[in-house]
């Protein structure tokens, strides 16, 4: 009997294992006051690409990025907000990931001496946070203790300059923060001065040098930044001129150079912008969204790491800030329409198509999966 209980207990935990496996969880940041409370939790089907109806995760006030820790269950977030904890500007808060429901309890909030936090990401060694703040046109990083709870800011950098668009770029406009493969040097991409900024991380200090600086195409106003998964290369999306720029990347000294922009439209379109940038793991794809248009556009990664436009996808709403790749699944958050499509990713051409699956968020303006 007892051999027979162990071999039950045995079937149903690999059963359940294989469960586990064919689901992802999926949380989405908003803005809140317009019918959202905070961050979003759901759970998309890896085998039919099927979202399940979402629920509130953990209240916050405008989370609207996120980040995940690279091997414990806790989550970060950035909060919009005129004061935190009592100081002017935004702040970041940490939550606990409960491993059951992937429901978040929060752990501490604090400040990012700031005004405008728009973007984080957590270094490769889950030591420290690092936040964009777009209105103060600057750059902070907070330590990560041993619990998940965040220490008071290590770094503040306040950029300085100002680029051709006399109403956008009036001032430095810092908009996004991402780590290299190496976790030597972190970039950040200024659409106010229309640059890529480049600091030396030390994850153990949790501080920020700067490095050095690599001028992007006048007017575009650089947005979101993505590494190519050999290294080699790295893309920016350019808000103001709805185009994508394609850089080589010197891993060894954290040096970029610019070699090409495209446009992500297929003609001109009044009003458009674009907004987020993800490379297909494989390396072979860059995807962009462009607000206004709205669709992805999709290019193909040549052998020199420039783009070629391989076609325009309808995100089936309105504005897509955000959106995020797992496995051959592409999850599009339209801001104004209040809601997320599921499309099924070809391997082989890079192209989308609709799973037929999608839910109502409020306001959705970021996309984060965690396993």
């Amino acid at each position: 009997m007892l051999r027979i209980l162990a071999i039950a207990l045995s079937v149903s935990a690999a059963t359940l294992h294989a469960a586990d496996d064919q689901k992802v969880r999926v949380y989405f940041g908003t803005y809140t006051g317009r019918g959202s409370e905070g961050i979003y939790l759901a759970e998309l089907d890896l085998k039919t690409g099927h979202l399940s109806q979402p629920q509130l995760a953990g209240k916050v006030t405008n989370p609207s990025f996120l980040s995940k820790h690279p091997t414990k269950p806790l989550l970060y977030a950035v909060s919009e907000v005129a004061t935190s904890e009592g100081k002017k500007g935004g702040g970041v808060t940490a939550f606990k990931i409960e491993p059951g429901t992937g429901l978040l309890t929060r752990i501490n909030s604090q400040p990012c001496g700031g005004a405008g936090p728009c973007h984080l990401s957590v270094d490769a060694t889950g030591q420290c946070v690092l936040v964009a703040n777009y209105s103060a046109g600057s750059v902070s990083s907070l330590p990560i203790k041993d619990d998940g709870s965040l220490g008071e800011v290590v770094s503040y950098i306040k950029h300085e300059g100002k680029s051709v668009n006399k109403q956008r770029q009036e001032a430095p406009h810092a908009h996004s923060i991402n780590v290299d493969a190496a976790n030597r040097f972190a970039i950040a991409a200024d659409l106010g001065t229309d640059e890529l900024l480049v600091y030396q991380l030390d994850p153990t200090k949790a501080s920020l040098t700067p490095h050095g600086t690599t001028k992007t195409p006048p007017g575009g106003g650089p947005r979101h930044f993505a590494f190519h998964p050999q290294g080699k290369f790295a893309y920016s999306n350019n808000e103001m001129t709805s185009s994508v720029s394609s850089y080589r990347y010197d891993a060894e000294i954290g040096k970029l150079t610019l070699l090409d922009t495209v446009t992500t439209l297929p003609h001109d379109v009044a009003g458009n912008s674009t907004a987020e940038i993800r490379v297909h793991p494989s390396g072979q794809f860059v995807y962009v969204s462009n607000r206004g248009h709205n669709s992805i556009a999709l290019f193909k990664v040549k052998d020199d790491g420039t783009l070629t436009p391989q076609g325009h996808f309808s995100t089936e709403g309105k504005t897509p800030r955000n959106f995020n790749l797992f496995g051959k699944y592409l999850l599009a958050a339209n801001q104004d329409s209040g809601d997320v499509f599921a499309f099924a990713i070809d391997e082989s051409t890079g192209k989308l198509s609709p799973t037929g699956s999608s839910i109502k968020v409020s306001v959705p303006v970021c996309v984060l999966f965690v396993k």
